[in-house]
């Protein structure tokens, strides 16, 4: 498919919509009750601190809603104010955070179901309303709601199609995309269907082992042993591949991508690991030819991290990370205070904490776990960030049960 055409006739389409309704000032006045704090406002006069009793609550300097996600959400409200009576669908969910979903269900916005990771779209009739979410639907997604006559409400954050522009510049070039990402996440998803060959690598591990394939295959090594190589290195990778994706054709020249929310420093080393491996294997001379460098790693992102590695730096007993548990770039949060050896507790709502001195988080890596006692006794400094799909009345809620917990 020729995805830029298919967008360029898209784009024209009446029934497609990118740029909201107009109704800013409108659905202002809800989008404030529902997500703004008055709490979290006067933290952010305070030095980002709040001290109550023998709490002390340090707040990240950037946290919590991102830009992109603001313009979602706000785009999803003026959705339905100038659509009152037609059905409204969202590509399983504007963003990943339950609070924000649950309101939208609140307005009769139906969700398209998912199993075993397939969304079911077989209820979507002519004339419905979609709303594309935040991180970005597939190509083939959108395909099937435009020949379906359905009106395309596109809230795809920007950054996320600054990173489907990247991609689609290598199928252009004729260069494989190493998408730095979760290989079921919809925004690799989505963007792994802009490109056209590809690999997806979820760390620096796993692009170690792409790199070592690569300067293997320079090597005078035994055929039988190549042969291992490749099929160990084809079941490992896959799933996470182009179809009819072959290691030894498809990666002699190579662009990096990345899903905008991982680890930005993560992203970075990939990025370098690459260069490396391709001036090794063919040469500065050649490398031009071999390698594309890149930029694509979301400004939002970036603060939130390089936020929260400031935070840690700090005296701090605890830390709270706020945000759904399928958010990448929350998750990447918990990672940066679990790799301090900071006590850190993920949780997706206020409700976790509590009745009693109790947490219910989840573990980086692990399932649901109850933690009772949760606050020591004595004096205590707790770190709170939160994602960027995370509401600051959310954040505010999660401050006052702390302090309802610390309470004598």
């Amino acid at each position: 498919m020729d995805t830029r055409a298919f967008k360029r006739s898209l784009h024209h389409s009446e029934r497609y919509n990118r740029r909201g309704f107009g109704l800013g000032e409108e659905v202002a006045g809800s989008l404030q009750t529902a997500y703004q704090s008055d709490l979290i406002a006067s933290l952010r006069a305070n030095g980002q601190e709040l001290r109550q009793g023998r709490l002390t609550v340090r707040l990240a300097e950037a946290f919590g809603f991102c830009w992109g996600v603001e313009r979602a959400v706000a785009m999803a409200y003026e959705t339905r104010r100038h659509y009152p009576t037609e059905r409204i669908w969202i590509t399983n969910e504007i963003i990943h955070n339950p609070s924000v979903n649950d309101h939208l269900r609140e307005m009769d916005v139906l969700f398209i179901s998912v199993e075993d990771g397939v969304k079911d779209f077989s209820k979507v009739a002519c004339g419905d309303v979609v709303i594309l979410p935040a991180f970005g639907a597939t190509v083939q997604e959108m395909q099937l709601l435009n020949e379906r006559g359905c009106h395309i409400v596109d809230t795809t954050c920007p950054w996320v199609s600054k990173v489907w522009n990247t991609v689609e510049k290598h199928k252009k070039l004729e260069f494989t995309s190493i998408i730095h990402g979760k290989v079921k996440h919809e925004e690799t998803l989505a963007t792994s269907s802009f490109a056209g060959t590809y690999l997806v690598v979820l760390d620096l591990a796993e692009a170690q082992m792409v790199c070592d394939y690569i300067l293997a295959s320079g090597s005078s090594a035994d055929p039988a042993e190549r042969a291992a190589a490749r099929g160990a290195f084809m079941a490992r990778f896959a799933k996470a591949s182009s179809p009819g994706f072959d290691p030894d054709r498809d990666l002699s020249r190579v662009g990096v991508a990345n899903q905008t929310t991982m680890l930005k420093s993560e992203t970075e080393e990939i990025g370098r690991l690459f260069e490396r491996t391709m001036l090794q294997r063919f040469g500065p001379v050649n490398l031009p030819e071999h390698f594309l460098a890149f930029n694509t790693i979301c400004d939002a992102t970036q603060e939130r991290q390089d936020a929260m590695f400031a935070l840690v730096d700090e005296p701090l007993d605890l830390m709270v990370v706020i945000g759904g548990y399928n958010s990448s770039n929350t998750t990447h949060l918990q990672e940066i205070a679990v790799s301090r050896g900071i006590r850190s507790f993920h949780i997706d709502t206020p409700d976790r904490i509590g009745p009693g001195n109790r947490i219910e988080h989840k573990p980086l890596g692990g399932e649901l776990d109850l933690v009772e006692p949760f606050l020591p006794e004595g004096a205590i400094r707790v770190g709170i960030t939160s994602g960027a799909s995370t509401p600051d009345r959310v954040v505010e809620d999660v401050i006052q049960r702390l302090i309802a917990l610390s309470s004598p």
